[in-house]
C-alpha cells in the first residue's frame, strides 16, 4: 500500500482532469493539511494491459466488459475539502459529480476514498466520513477491512468516540470481519478514554481469535499498563516479548523487530517510572513501592537511561524520599554517566529537608572528586546544612563538634563567615568554656575575619561564666576602642561582670547608660543581674534588684523566680524563698520541680515556721536536656586536641594584649 501511494504522489498534473468552478471554494475553505499538494492516479507500468480501478469495478456488478479503462487522476485534498460538509450519501454524490464526471467517478480506485475518509477524520468532520461510506455503498461497492479501520481512525481522530459502536454493527451487518488493525484500534480508542480494562479485554480477544499481534498491539497494550500504572504487568510483558525474540517467535512486524523491542523497553521504562511517580505522590508506602520497581526492572533487565533516574529524581520532594533519591543517585554514578548539576543540587537540599546532612555533604564531596564542579547555588545549600548544623551545636554547647564543623568546611573548600564563627564562639559560651572560646576567637582574627558585637558579646560571656572580669573589662574596652556599638546582649552580659565584682554601683551605671542609647532593659536582662548575685552568694542583693525590676515595670517570669529562689535560700533566707515561691504560684507561673525541692528543703533544714503543706503537690514539671545525637563519621568531632578546655586559664601579656592571649598549659 505505501509503495502504491509513493507512486501515486508522482503523478504528473497535466494527467488530471479539469476541475469545475466548485473546486475553487473548495480548496479555499481547506484545511492547512488538506491543502497538501497529494495527488493520486492509478499506475500503469508501460507495455502492460490497462488496470480496472475497484471502484470502476464495482459499479460494474463485478463483470469485466472487455473494454479498456482509463487510469483517471484527482486531487485527493481537494476532494476531501469539497466533502467536508456533506453530512448524507446525497451530498457525496452532488460534490463528487460537481468534481468529476460520472464516468471519471466510477474510475477511482477505492484507496482514494480511503485517504478522503482519513483526510475528513483529521479535519474533524466524521458526519462527512460516514457519509462516503454510505455513498460507496449505494455505489454498489462493499466496503473492506481497509475502509471501516480508516473510519474507526476518523472516528478516533474526531474524538467522537461514541460513534465506535455504530462502526462496529455495520462492519457486522456487511459481513466484513475485523483485523488486527481493528482490534488496534479500538484498543487505542479504550486507552484514550482512560477504560485500561476495556482495552485489556480487545487484547484477551485477539489472543483468542488467534490473530497476529503487531508492534502496534504491543505498544498499545504497555501504553495501557502504563494508564493503569501497572509496572509489574508491563515488565512481565516486555520480558515475555524478549524471550520470544530471542527465540524467534516474534513475528507479525513489517519493521526491525530488534529496534520494535528498543521502542518496547522504552515504553516499559515510561510506564514504571510513571508508576514510581504516581507512588512518591500518592502512595501508602512510597518509597518501599518505588524501590520494588527499581528491583523487578532490574531482575527483568529493563535498563533505565540516566534521564529516566533523574526525572524520577525531580519528583522526590517529601522527608521520606531521601531514601529513594539516595538510591537513584547512586544508580546513576555506579553506571559511570554524568550527572546533572541541577539533580546534585536538588539531592542536596532534599537530603537537608530530611535532616540527612552527612548524605548532602557525600554528594557535595562527589561534586568536588567526580564532578560536575559545584555552582554557587551547591555552596549556598551546603552551607545552609552546616549551618543547620552549627546551630545545633550553639543550641546545645557542643562547641567540640561546632570546630570540627569548621574545620570540615575549610576542608572542603567552604569558608566560613563571621555567621559561622559566631555559633562556635556561642557554643563555648553556651558550655561555659572560656579558654575554648578565646582559641576561637583568635582563629577568627587570624583567618581575617572582623569580630562584630556578637562575636565580643559570645567572648565576654564566655569569659564571665569563667568570673575573669578583669579581663572581660579589657575585651569590652576594646570593643568600643575598635567603634563596635554594644547591643542588649553585650550590656546584660557587662551589667553581669560589675555584679560578679561586687560593684553594683557600676551595674546601675550600665543600666542608665543603656538608657541613653535608647535600649531598654529587659527581663533577661534582670534575670542575668540576678543570677550574678546568686553565683556570688548574695542573696539580700538578689532581692533588691528584683524589686528595681519590679519599679521599672517589668514582669518577672518563671527564670527569674527560679533564680531568685536559689539566691535566698542560699542566703539563709528560707522563708522569703517560701513566700517567692508561692507569689509566683499564685501569678500562674509554673516553676520546676527544682524550685519547690530548693524550697522544701531550705524550710526543714532551718526549721523554718512554714507549713509546707500550703506548697501544694510537687510539680511534674522538670529541667529535660535535649538528648545529642551525633550520627556517623562526626562522632570523631569530639576528639582532637589542638582546643583547650575549661580547666585552663589564661593571663594577658602586656597593655591588654588580648591577642596576645596564651594557654597555660
Amino acid at each position: 500500500m505505501a509503495s502504491s501511494l509513493a507512486a501515486l504522489h508522482s503523478a504528473a498534473a497535466s494527467h488530471l482532469p479539469h476541475p469545475r468552478r466548485q473546486r475553487t471554494a473548495a480548496l479555499a475553505r481547506a484545511s492547512p493539511l488538506l491543502r497538501l499538494p497529494l495527488r493520486l492516479r492509478s499506475r500503469r507500468v508501460p507495455g502492460s494491459p490497462p488496470r480496472t480501478s475497484q471502484l470502476a469495478t464495482g459499479a460494474a456488478g463485478g463483470t469485466a466488459t472487455g473494454r479498456a479503462r482509463r487510469s483517471v487522476g484527482v486531487d485527493v485534498a481537494a476532494l476531501a475539502a469539497a466533502l467536508r460538509d456533506a453530512r448524507t450519501a446525497d451530498d457525496v454524490e452532488s460534490s463528487v459529480n460537481a468534481f468529476l464526471s460520472d464516468d471519471e467517478a466510477r474510475l477511482l480506485p477505492l484507496q482514494v476514498y480511503t485517504c478522503v475518509i482519513r483526510g475528513l477524520g483529521k479535519g474533524n468532520s466524521p458526519d462527512a466520513a460516514f457519509a462516503v461510506v454510505e455513498h460507496l455503498k449505494r455505489r454498489g461497492v462493499v466496503p473492506n477491512q481497509f475502509v471501516y479501520n480508516c473510519l474507526l481512525g476518523a472516528v478516533k481522530s474526531c474524538g467522537e468516540l461514541g460513534r465506535v459502536q455504530a462502526v462496529l454493527d455495520d462492519m457486522e451487518a456487511q459481513g466484513v470481519p475485523p483485523n488486527i488493525v481493528t482490534f488496534n484500534t479500538l484498543m487505542s480508542i479504550h486507552v484514550q478514554q482512560g477504560r485500561v480494562e476495556d482495552a485489556l479485554r480487545v487484547y484477551a480477544d485477539v489472543q483468542g481469535r488467534g490473530l497476529v499481534p503487531t508492534a502496534a498491539t504491543y505498544s498499545t497494550v504497555m501504553s495501557a499498563y502504563k494508564k493503569a500504572g501497572d509496572a509489574s504487568a508491563a515488565i512481565q510483558l516486555f520480558a515475555l516479548l524478549r524471550e520470544r525474540y530471542r527465540n524467534g517467535e516474534l513475528v507479525g512486524s513489517r519493521g526491525d523487530p530488534e529496534q520494535e523491542l528498543v521502542k518496547l523497553e522504552k515504553l516499559t521504562v515510561r510506564a514504571c517510572y510513571l508508576s514510581m511517580r504516581r507512588s512518591l505522590v500518592g502512595g501508602k508506602n512510597p518509597v518501599g513501592e518505588a524501590l520494588k520497581v527499581l528491583l523487578d526492572m532490574d531482575e527483568a533487565g529493563v535498563r533505565p537511561e540516566r534521564s529516566d533516574y533523574e526525572r524520577l529524581v525531580w519528583a522526590c520532594t517529601r522527608d521520606e524520599h531521601y531514601a529513594i533519591g539516595k538510591e537513584l543517585y547512586q544508580r546513576i554514578r555506579d553506571g559511570g554517566d554524568e550527572i546533572s548539576l541541577s539533580v546534585c543540587n536538588h539531592l542536596i537540599w532534599l537530603m537537608g529537608k530530611a535532616k540527612k546532612w552527612w548524605a548532602a555533604l557525600e554528594i557535595y564531596e562527589d561534586l568536588l572528586d567526580k564532578g560536575p564542579k559545584p555552582n554557587n547555588l551547591s555552596h549556598e545549600l551546603i552551607m545552609s546544612h552546616f549551618n543547620v548544623l552549627l546551630d545545633a551545636a550553639k543550641r546545645r554547647g557542643i562547641w567540640r563538634w561546632g570546630v570540627r564543623l569548621l574545620d570540615k568546611m575549610q576542608e572542603k573548600g567552604l569558608k566560613p563567615g563571621g555567621k559561622e564563627w559566631n555559633a562556635v564562639l556561642l557554643a563555648c559560651s553556651r558550655a561555659s568554656e572560656t579558654s575554648a572560646a578565646v582559641d576561637v576567637f583568635k582563629k577568627m582574627v587570624e583567618r581575617g575575619l572582623k569580630p562584630d558585637v556578637v562575636s565580643y558579646g559570645a567572648l565576654l560571656s564566655a569569659l564571665e561564666k569563667g568570673r575573669l572580669y578583669d579581663e572581660a573589662l579589657r575585651v569590652w574596652e576594646h570593643m568600643r576602642r575598635l567603634g563596635i556599638e554594644p547591643n542588649l546582649y553585650a550590656y546584660t552580659i557587662l551589667a553581669s561582670i560589675y555584679i560578679g565584682k561586687g560593684d553594683h554601683a557600676m551595674a546601675d551605671a550600665v543600666l542608665h547608660d543603656m538608657l541613653s542609647k535608647r535600649i531598654a532593659p529587659t527581663v533577661v536582662t534582670f534575670n542575668a543581674i540576678i543570677s550574678a548575685c546568686a553565683r556570688s552568694g548574695s542573696g539580700g542583693n538578689a532581692f533588691e534588684w528584683f524589686h528595681r525590676m519590679k519599679m521599672k515595670g517589668i514582669e518577672p517570669n518563671e527564670i527569674t523566680y527560679q533564680v531568685l529562689i536559689e539566691a535566698l535560700v542560699q542566703d539563709g533566707k528560707p522563708r522569703l524563698a517560701y513566700e517567692m515561691y508561692m507569689k509566683a504560684c499564685g501569678q500562674g507561673l509554673q516553676l520546676p520541680a527544682k524550685s519547690y525541692d530548693t524550697v522544701l528543703e531550705a524550710c526543714r533544714a532551718y526549721g523554718s515556721v512554714v507549713d509546707v503543706a500550703t506548697l501544694g503537690p510537687r510539680p511534674s514539671k522538670g529541667v529535660e536536656v535535649e538528648p545529642i545525637r551525633i550520627e556517623n563519621s562526626f562522632s570523631r568531632f569530639s576528639q582532637f586536641k589542638d582546643v583547650h578546655g575549661s580547666s585552663h586559664r589564661f593571663a594577658g601579656v602586656g597593655m591588654y594584649g588580648f591577642y596576645g592571649y596564651r594557654m597555660a598549659r
